[in-house]
């Protein structure tokens, strides 16, 4: 079957939107697949796929189709040239919408929004104070919702690809926030609550006295943020979605310096003449 770019471009658009992870291969001309040629591989949060067009030969879609599941199931997966056993393509992938929920309108917030949406993710902006949640603060907000913390997510989804964060101006609403999700079948897929050892220490405690399972605590980032040693808001912001990333694409949130030491292993003392003493490509 024939898949054209508007009809490609509108069964991505419904599939991410719906929570569902999708590989495109689009043949460029070379061998035997022809130029705009497309088959595409859909992947559902349950993980059933669906199969859209073709590259002209089942060999080639059967070849296509497997790349396109690797490619889903890597999260580091770049999008680019691929060469089949007959053919150049180009294979990109497009993931689920993820969404993240700023609870919360105040200065950290605001930094938060915008590095939310600078990386991807669809942005909620919660608060119960209508001076607060505005679009004139929130531009580039999904959606900022007015909403009332004795049932903040009332209008507003919550599955497996959302990320919470709890930044709101007092620990009891933080805390009736944090009570909701933990709650939550299936849970989130982050929740994240600022504060300091202390008060997440006596969070914990809250928690464990009103039933909160143990194993349930270790779900939390909080103190939320990688350790940059960071103070201001947008350094705060900084910290946060250091993290996200961290979630969603691994890694171990170590100095890249540190991490890779290329001042010792190529020019320290055991390096030798030709470099890495361990011959690792560069």
């Amino acid at each position: 079957m024939t898949l054209d770019p508007a009809g490609a471009a509108d069964i991505a658009l419904a599939a991410v939107e719906d929570g569902a992870g999708v590989a495109t291969v689009l043949g460029v001309g070379a061998h035997r697949a022809d130029a705009g040629a497309r088959i595409m591989l859909v992947r559902d949060a349950e993980g059933r796929e669906t199969v859209h067009g073709s590259l002209g030969s089942a060999e080639l879609d059967a070849e296509a189709v497997a790349a396109g599941r690797v490619a889903l199931a890597d999260p580091r997966h770049r999008d680019g040239l691929r060469t089949l056993s007959h053919a150049e393509v180009y294979l990109e992938v497009r993931r689920p919408v993820r969404d993240l929920i700023v609870v919360g309108a105040g200065h950290i917030a605001r930094p938060v929004a915008r590095m939310g949406a600078d990386l991807g993710y669809r942005v909620w902006v919660l608060d119960d104070r209508p001076d607060f949640a505005t679009r004139e603060r929130f531009p580039e907000a999904y959606r900022v919702v007015k909403a009332d913390f004795s049932d903040p997510f009332r209008d507003v989804p919550i599955h497996p690809r959302t990320h919470v964060l709890l930044v709101t101006r007092g620990h009891k609403y933080d805390y009736d926030c944090l009570v909701d999700v933990l709650r939550r079948d299936p849970p989130p897929a982050y929740i994240g609550m600022i504060g300091s050892r202390r008060r997440v220490r006596a969070t914990f405690t809250q928690l464990l006295e009103d039933g909160i399972p143990r194993a349930r605590l270790g779900e939390i980032h909080a103190p939320v943020g990688l350790d940059i040693g960071a103070e201001t808001p947008e350094e705060i912001a900084v910290a946060v979605a250091a993290e996200l990333v961290k979630v969603h694409r691994g890694g171990s949130g170590t100095s890249l310096r540190d991490l890779e030491r290329v001042s010792d292993r190529f020019f320290g003392e055991d390096a030798g003449p030709d470099g890495d003493p361990d011959k690792e490509e560069p």
